[in-house]
């Protein structure tokens, strides 16, 4: 009898371990356009600006961050940081359907996180300086091209594709990304994990216990306060608060990524405490 086949292991996703631990994608629909600011403790100040016009990046700008991390990784972490795909294959790998509204949602993402300015003053910490005074974005540039028209006749096959849609891109990593995940100054995702989590919040505080665990802890306690700007959520009450939180920490004791998420109240403050699972959570 032939032994069973085995399923190979999941590749961890590495991402900058700094930037993990700072918001930068807004977790809610409230309609809050304005910016993100995140106070640390010595007088460190994190600002994430948006263009004119436009908002903070928000829940499918986060999923399109990962696709893309994860592309840069399977290119080999190309020295130059330039990724090429088609919008296509991205919407497919990201597991969204391919439609002329997913084909604007990511054009549109793919521009925010170019013209988006993360604003570090001491916050953002770089493998090779230390915590730094800069002025970046996740992407350094974005090119987004039209089929070429010999591609167009393969249209046909694919009813819901409009011939005049952009099809290619090329983006750029931003450098200070690239250095940090050179460095392994990082974290480590497991993306089918990742990808698995239904709710965005679970997704984000997936990749914020990440952080937690880099530091070697399977345990990490954090105020509600705290945690809330760092993931960041729009709600302020601590009932409410945890009313967002409840179902993602169910998705990730589900999962496996933690073994408990318990809140506390010691006299005025409320806290989270969370003791980590397996790290890639459960074998599927």
């Amino acid at each position: 009898m032939a032994a069973p086949r085995r399923r190979p292991a999941a590749r961890p996703l590495y991402l900058d371990r700094s930037l993990e631990a700072l918001p930068v994608f807004r977790l809610s629909d409230s309609g809050e356009d304005g910016a993100i600011e995140y106070a640390l403790e010595g007088g460190a100040r994190w600002r994430v600006l948006p263009a004119p016009g436009d908002r903070v990046p928000g829940t499918f700008d986060q999923d399109v961050y990962v696709e893309l991390l994860r592309r840069f990784q399977d290119a080999g972490e190309p020295a130059d940081g330039a990724i090429r795909f088609t919008l296509h294959a991205f919407l497919r790998g990201m597991g969204r359907r391919v439609d002329g509204r997913t084909y604007e949602q990511l054009r549109g993402a793919l521009v925010r996180l170019e013209r988006t300015t993360l604003e570090s003053t001491d916050a953002y910490e770089s493998a090779a300086r230390g915590p730094v005074r800069a002025s970046f974005s996740i992407l350094s540039a974005v090119s987004i091209e039209r089929r070429r028209v010999a591609d167009r006749d393969q249209f046909a096959l694919f009813p819901t594709v409009s011939a005049s849609e952009p099809g290619e891109a090329r983006v750029v990593i931003a450098l200070p990304l690239r250095e940090n995940i050179a460095a392994r100054f990082s974290t480590t995702l497991v993306s089918a994990r990742y990808w698995s989590l239904a709710s965005p919040v679970a997704r984000r505080l997936y990749r914020l216990l990440e952080v937690a665990r880099s530091g070697d802890t399977m345990a990490w306690r954090v105020s509600l306060d705290q945690l809330r700007e760092q993931l960041p959520l729009a709600q302020r009450f601590p009932s409410h608060l945890q009313r967002v939180l409840q179902p993602a920490h169910a998705m990730l004791v589900d999962a496996g990524l933690v073994r408990s998420a318990t809140f506390r109240q010691e006299q005025k403050e409320w806290l989270v405490d969370y003791v980590l699972g397996m790290r890639g959570g459960r074998p599927e």
